[in-house]
């Protein structure tokens, strides 16, 4: 009886302390990042029935620059939990140290181990937490089951990149060069570089962001790679819609992006439902780390909002719960941050789609081994100066990846100021 009462006891507290979160909760994002926040809704209703949430779509760059306006003004016209990219979220925490809430004063320090180490890199400075992770970009590769087939590729003898192009000479043999093993935006972004390079355990900066570490070995070897694959004509030059042309043109036999570019290849190829898989990322060594990743958000909790407990609450439905991050796989195909999400029920299923393969199972169970990265507040700046010297290196203008990136390390500290690691 004592421990019924205990019980009982328990539970009402839970519900007066539900009950006593009321407002409204305004909550800022984009696109694709918002419709999947409002799919939340719901399961954050049934436990605060008296807390309104608006969640406004103003658009990625909108969302972006009315941030650092509302920071420049002490925190004037900010909403109450604010999307922002992990690539960018250092210039605010740089420039505006104090527009945000630190979120371990909210209770976010028991969440330390709930994500990959990687996604707090960018979030926390010191011992303060500005942001919680929310959806990742694990990079894998996006295959044509049926243009391998023809070709006599197996997907699963592609452990290296080595194994990747000889892969790709088998396609051009097979189909005359028509089809290649994947789409690189040469000259308009350094993408490729980026993923080869995390995966390698370097960056454009050390994970402190105090020095440049791009001349690094783990660097060179990215870029070394990409040369590569360039001189031995497995893959093609284009930009974004370029690529999404080719696959649908049946001219790509692979993809190479996060894991956010399958609802990418789903909805602009659904003619090819069936036809495509998904395989690991090859390692630069035979038994090296198959795992690196582009892009992700995070919520932030702007210090001028004046319901933190119920911004803070909503983020915890949305992000830190297994529930609540399957709703926004599901709903938009984000890709979750949340360890446990990877044992969820839905996880496990074969999607039709990718030829019954259970590729969230195969993505998310990357997350684990995804190096971390920091793109501090200068990551524009660095990667500005990446792209030209990446077309540059390909074209031939540097004897060697070497030269090419302690070329780029220089520029980079020139606009920067910090300093190249030695």
């Amino acid at each position: 009886m004592k421990k019924l009462a205990l019980l009982t006891a328990l539970a009402l507290m839970g519900t007066a302390s539900a009950q006593s979160l009321s407002g409204t909760v305004t909550v800022w994002s984009w696109d694709a990042a918002a419709k999947a926040l409002e799919s939340t809704i719901p399961s954050f209703n049934k436990k605060y029935p008296n807390v309104k949430v608006n969640v406004v779509d103003l658009g990625n760059q909108n969302v972006y620059d009315r941030g650092l306006a509302g920071c420049a003004a002490g925190g004037a016209d900010m909403p109450d939990v604010y999307s922002i990219e992990n690539n960018e979220a250092e210039v605010f925490w740089a420039r505006f140290p104090d527009c945000f809430t630190d979120l371990n004063t909210l209770g976010a320090a028991k969440y330390a181990k709930s994500f990959p180490a990687f996604k707090w890199t960018e979030l926390a400075v010191g011992n303060k937490r500005y942001a919680m992770p929310w959806d990742s970009g694990p990079v894998v590769i996006f295959y044509r089951r049926d243009l391998y087939q023809q070709a006599g590729v197996n997907p699963n003898g592609i452990k290296t990149w080595d194994d990747f192009i000889a892969a790709g000479k088998k396609v051009n043999a097979k189909f005359g060069g028509k089809v290649k093993m994947g789409a690189v935006g040469n000259g308009q972004d350094d993408e490729w570089f980026r993923m080869l390079a995390n995966q390698n355990g370097c960056f454009y900066f050390d994970n402190t962001a105090t020095q440049i570490t791009i001349a690094k070995s783990g660097c060179v070897q990215a870029l070394d790679t990409v040369k590569k694959l360039f001189a031995n004509d497995v893959v093609m030059t284009t930009d974004w819609g370029g690529q999404i042309t080719a696959f649908k043109a049946n001219r790509l036999a692979s993809a190479m992006f996060g894991a956010w570019y399958e609802g990418t290849i789903r909805t602009n190829a659904a003619d090819q439902s069936g036809k495509w898989g998904v395989y690991p990322m090859p390692a630069s060594k035979p038994g090296g780390v198959r795992a690196s990743n582009l892009g992700g958000s995070a919520l932030a909790l702007p210090s001028s909002s004046k319901n933190k407990a119920a911004a803070y609450a909503f983020m915890e439905n949305a992000l830190a719960t297994t529930n609540g991050q399957v709703t926004m796989l599901k709903s938009q195909g984000l890709v979750p941050s949340l360890l446990t999400a990877s044992k969820d029920a839905y996880v496990n299923q074969k999607q039709p789609y990718w030829g019954n393969q259970t590729v969230w199972k195969t993505i998310l169970d990357t997350l684990g081994d995804v190096p971390a990265a920091r793109g501090t507040q200068y990551f524009q700046d660095a990667r500005q100066v990446m792209i030209v010297v990446q077309a540059d290196y390909i074209k031939g203008k540097y004897k060697t990846a070497q030269d090419a990136l302690n070329d780029a390390a220089k520029k980079i500290s020139a606009a920067t100021g910090l300093p190249v690691a030695k």
